[in-house]
């Protein structure tokens, strides 16, 4: 029964190939029949709705789709037995179909459901909003800010751009803060820190000293400074 009346944008419908194939006439000559009711019917494209379907070769051809007025229409030029038979089936299914999309729906149910796929969405949204939020990493402001900030407690580190061990040791003192960063924060450089640990790689540098060794080696050069200045040496 369902296999002669199907649904269609909440409409029980039948289609121009089912009814060549159930009553035993050529598709073409059912589309014929159908095109000369343009004619003479005025509510036509109310009763029949043109479209397209796959053939045996895949090929995309032209049916009409018909609701049970368009197929009263059609029908009543089938005579015999047989399609006495097949008119009584169809107006069954279109029956049962019509009498399907009549009874009230289960809004509960319907809620419910609803609810779930509203609750399923959201859940997906969040999940890539955490995704992101873990993954991506910090924009070029971030970039420039680390830098500069790195920088400043370096060379403050140092003594000023016009010490000793800036000239001697800036390369080196710059070379194991980066490497203490990165191997805090387990990165490969600085701007593959993820946006969320911004703040705290800030902080990081405003707290980081040098470690003793370096502190020392700073203090050596800018000592032999300050004795080579004042004439010791």
């Amino acid at each position: 029964m369902n296999e002669l009346v199907i649904m269609k944008n909440e409409r029980a419908v039948t289609s121009t190939t089912n009814v060549a194939k159930n009553f035993k006439r050529e598709h073409h000559n059912v589309m014929k029949s159908v095109e000369a009711l343009k004619k003479d019917v005025v509510n036509f494209n109310e009763m029949f709705f043109k479209t397209t379907e796959p053939d045996s070769y895949k090929r995309e051809r032209k049916i009409y789709l018909m609701n049970r007025d368009g197929f009263t229409l059609l029908a009543m030029g089938f005579t015999g037995k047989k399609a006495m038979e097949f008119k009584l089936k169809y107006i069954e299914a279109f029956n049962h179909m019509e009498n399907k999309l009549s009874k009230p729906i289960n809004n509960t149910k319907l809620l419910l459901e609803t609810a779930l796929k509203h609750e399923e969405k959201i859940e997906a949204i969040e999940t890539d909003i955490s995704y992101l939020k873990d993954t991506m990493r910090i924009d070029s402001r971030e970039e420039s800010i680390i830098q500069n900030k790195a920088k400043a407690v370096v060379l403050e580190a140092l003594g000023g751009k016009k010490s000793k061990a800036y000239e001697t040791m800036s390369r080196k003192t710059f070379s194991r803060f980066w490497g203490e960063f990165k191997r805090y924060f387990e990165v490969p450089r600085y701007g593959d820190i993820p946006k969320k640990q911004f703040s705290e790689a800030v902080e990081w540098i405003e707290e980081w000293q040098p470690d003793t060794t370096t502190r020392m080696e700073i203090k050596a050069a800018n000592t032999q400074l300050t004795i080579v200045d004042g004439g010791s040496i």
